[in-house]
């Protein structure tokens, strides 16, 4: 059975298993999930073995020795755990990955209602032990009411925004020496403007490392804040980064490092000119692994590598290697000889790149190299209307990965059954499927599985992005009666209202449930289909419930009349919106733009920063407008490049004005009456256009780096 390796992800003689047999099977199958493209039906084998594991035991006793197949626990099985069980076997759970968040909201709440804690009185020392990703599903409404934390605690702990926010705010009250408070962690996430702009001269000097250690943590915002406060105490003493800008350049690789992640940010200009060669080889191996630069930066990157590389058809393989993550950024005709020379190597480039979405030109790159290089031999037993078509083989869909979207409908249409079994997984993970590929392979799963009434939950959750071609007759006769069949669902955004609405319905009905049944692990669960809600109904959802799970539905993109409903519910739990803090609004996300004119009008701008983009995205257009200059240039850049082109267009001038002052990341709190040289803004021929990106936002909202671009340009 040791011996077996990953065959053991395929075993299937399990009629003469015993429990203990069935639990060495479990923790043998860790290694299942290296495998790609299989993982329902590993997922399926190990749900086999765990109930044969718990035979003649309850799940209470087995729960600490099930491997990483607790994942494979079902919500109805998580619920009927004990409290004393999940307590007991909380180190095990912290360290498996993979949890969903109803998952993990089922066993927070476990955690938290541990009889232990009830007798004492007092939960807040259970949530101090509480580690990993089931400390930040803990509420703000738990933590405001029993906070009792110290600096120390928190050092290892994931924490969300508005958990630092309110944490950082409580401690610094408390504390003797808030230099802990910077270097607790995730706690830096709470460093708000204003904490910052308090910070003495040399106390902020003396400290700034804690900064520079934590720079992937803050916020644009916060990088923001951090920048002017350097330029205010400049005159003084520059950080080592800034000093090598004056340079006109990031002149070595320990730049680069301290840097951490501002360099995704860095304008095409200093990509361009601004790195030293002793500092470029660093700085490449960082921008590998930046997700969302530019078009601008994209193009020096390329020029950068052209020039000190030459053309792809001349590189070695070594360099080929290298740059493997680098391929995206050329042409379909210099990856050309990519394509011919190393093909393994422009394969593994795109295997790596699952999940995303790469240039079209890449993809099409990819396709003709596997495609050239597979037996296109016709099926001797074609389906009808597929004679002669050289059908995807499962060998094919496994290297092609995202270049699957290449594939013509009648390739999809004539795909054999098997092929398609082995494939379905990987096909419902292509981002770049259109519509059409997509309805023929939701026809093909029909034709292999026969109609939705008969699909199992392992089916459904094999199918990913097909799922969504199903229409609301097709929808209506799936088993919805489990909250993990839904979660499945749940995991595509993209559905629309009336889908949304069949599957929410669907639910109610297969399951029983009436919206005052539902438990907080049933709205996770539910997703977005929960914006199908009639909000009429909103009103019957336990507050108890709702309110371990305002972050999660703060996460929802609803229509602005369930926002709004949402909103009086939080009104309940965190009182008038007069009284919200910015932990407050952190926590609410898209809830915060349920907002009335009036309310919205009422807040203090020094509070605007703390609104989510989602949130200031989902504000309806009319109720934008309300707000007053003052309060949009405080929004900070992140934020103001959330704003929409119908926002834009409603604002009046002097709106306008302060909405680029916020992009520019100009100052607006003590030293807002400060020249216009006296502090690092970007020059008029750089202002950002209408609906800005994000990644644009994000350097726009860093002084630091946009004068270092002025340097240079």
């Amino acid at each position: 059975m040791f011996r077996l390796g990953l065959l053991v992800c395929f075993y299937d003689d399990l009629e003469l298993l015993d429990a203990t047999v069935a639990q060495v099977l479990l923790h043998q199958m860790i290694k299942c999930s290296h495998l790609r493209g299989f993982q329902a039906g590993v997922q399926k084998l190990k749900a086999e073995l765990l109930d044969i594991a718990t035979e003649n035991q309850t799940l209470n006793e087995t729960l600490g020795s099930l491997s990483d197949a607790v994942v494979g626990l079902t919500y109805s099985q998580l619920e009927s755990l004990s409290p004393e069980a999940v307590h007991g076997a909380i180190s095990t759970l912290n360290q498996v990955s993979g949890w969903a968040k109803s998952q993990v909201t089922i066993l927070s709440a476990k955690y938290l209602a541990h009889e232990k804690m009830v007798e004492a009185g007092d939960t807040a020392s259970g949530i101090v032990e509480i580690q990993g990703a089931f400390f930040k599903e803990v509420s703000l409404f738990d933590l405001r009411r029993q906070p009792g934390f110290n600096s120390t605690v928190l050092k290892d702990k994931e924490l969300g925004r508005s958990q630092a926010l309110f944490l950082y705010e409580l401690l610094l009250k408390t504390t003797r020496r808030p230099e802990e408070l910077l270097s607790a962690g995730q706690l830096v996430k709470g460093v708000t403007c204003s904490h910052i702009d308090a910070m003495s001269t040399d106390f902020f000097l003396a400290h700034f490392q804690d900064f520079q250690n934590n720079f992937a943590l803050l916020s644009p915002y916060q990088v923001n804040c951090l920048a002017w406060k350097y330029w205010e105490v400049s005159r003084l003493s520059m950080p080592p980064f800034l000093l090598a800008a004056l340079d006109n350049s990031i002149a070595d690789e320990y730049t680069v490092d301290i840097m951490g992640n501002l360099l995704c940010h860095l304008p095409a200009a200093i990509i361009d000119r601004g790195i030293s060669p002793r500092a470029w080889a660093t700085a490449l191996h960082g921008l590998r692994d930046c997700p969302d630069l530019n078009a601008e930066q994209k193009a020096a990157v390329r020029l950068k590598l052209l020039g000190q590389y030459g053309l792809p058809q001349h590189w070695t393989v070594e360099t080929t290697k290298d740059l493997g993550p680098f391929l995206v950024l050329f042409s379909g005709d210099e990856l050309s000889s990519i394509a011919t020379k190393f093909p393994e190597i422009l394969l593994q480039a795109a295997s790596k790149m699952a999940r995303t979405l790469p240039p079209e030109e890449f993809l099409w790159a990819v396709f003709e190299s596997v495609r050239n290089s597979s037996d296109k031999i016709p099926s001797s037993d074609p389906m009808p209307g597929c004679h002669g078509v050289a059908a995807p083989s499962s060998d094919d869909i496994f290297k092609l990965a995202e270049a699957n979207a290449c594939w013509a409908l009648e390739d999809l249409r004539c795909m054999e059954e098997d092929t398609f079994i082995r494939t379905v997984e990987l096909l419902g993970a292509v981002q770049g499927f259109s519509r059409p590929q997509l309805m023929t392979l939701k026809e093909k799963a029909i034709q292999v599985w026969d109609m939705p009434s008969y699909w199992r939950e392992h089916h459904i959750a094999s199918l990913g992005r097909i799922a969504l071609t199903l229409n609301e007759s097709e929808l209506e006769q799936l088993n919805l009666s489990s909250i993990d069949t839904v979660a499945f669902l749940t995991q595509q955004i993209e559905w629309s209202p009336r889908q949304a609405e069949s599957i929410l319905q669907g639910f109610l009905d297969d399951s029983g449930y009436n919206i005052q049944d539902l438990k907080s692990f049933h709205l996770v669960g539910l997703g977005a289909t929960l914006c199908a809600i009639n909000i009429t109904e909103i009103p019957l959802i336990k507050i108890s419930e709702f309110r371990v799970v305002v972050a999660r539905i703060g996460t929802l993109l609803c229509s602005t009349h369930v926002l709004a409903e949402f909103k009086r519910k939080a009104e309940v739990v965190f009182g008038d919106p007069t009284e919200w803090t910015s932990s407050v609004l952190q926590e609410l996300g898209t809830i915060a733009a349920g907002l009335t004119k009036a309310e919205l009008r009422m807040l203090d701008k020094d509070l605007m920063p703390y609104f989510q983009p989602s949130a200031i995205k989902c504000l309806p257009d009319e109720i934008f407008k309300e707000l007053s200059a003052e309060q949009i240039a405080s929004l900070g850049p992140e934020n103001a490049a959330a704003v929409t082109h119908t926002q834009r267009r409603r604002l009046s001038p002097l709106q306008l004005q302060s909405l680029q002052q916020a992009l520019d990341g100009a100052k607006t709190h003590s030293w807002q009456d400060a020249p216009a040289s006296a502090g690092p803004t970007r020059t008029s021929s750089s202002r950002s256009p209408a609906g800005a990106p994000l990644s644009w936002g994000l350097w726009l909202g860093c002084p630091l780096l946009v004068l270092m671009a002025k340097l240079l340009w």
